[in-house]
């Protein structure tokens, strides 16, 4: 069975991060790379001790998932880049 997920992955000073949206994981590494296979890891790991405890259903029904005998089901899941112009002002009164 597989799980797909939305990967978000910006630099922090000289470290790149990665994070799983519909799950909030992260990781991170000194390289883009290194910070998605730390990532893939993290969600293993995070969704393998799920099992364990007994709450990754839950977990995956929260994070939108829909889990069926053969698959889980990714949510619908949008990312979209939003501008606003620069200054903000406030109306005075």
């Amino acid at each position: 069975m597989e799980i797909q997920f939305t990967t978000r992955i910006f630099k922090e000073g000289r470290t790149w991060i990665a994070h799983a949206l519909e799950l909030d994981v992260s990781s991170c590494g000194g390289t883009k790379e290194k910070a998605v296979k730390r990532l893939e890891e993290a969600v293993r790991l995070f969704l393998e001790e799920a099992e364990k405890m007994g709450t990754l259903d839950q977990i995956l029904e929260e994070s939108g998932y829909r889990k069926t005998k053969q698959k889980i089901a990714s949510p619908k899941f949008s990312v979209q880049r939003v501008t606003l112009p620069l200054p903000l002002t406030h109306a005075k009164a």
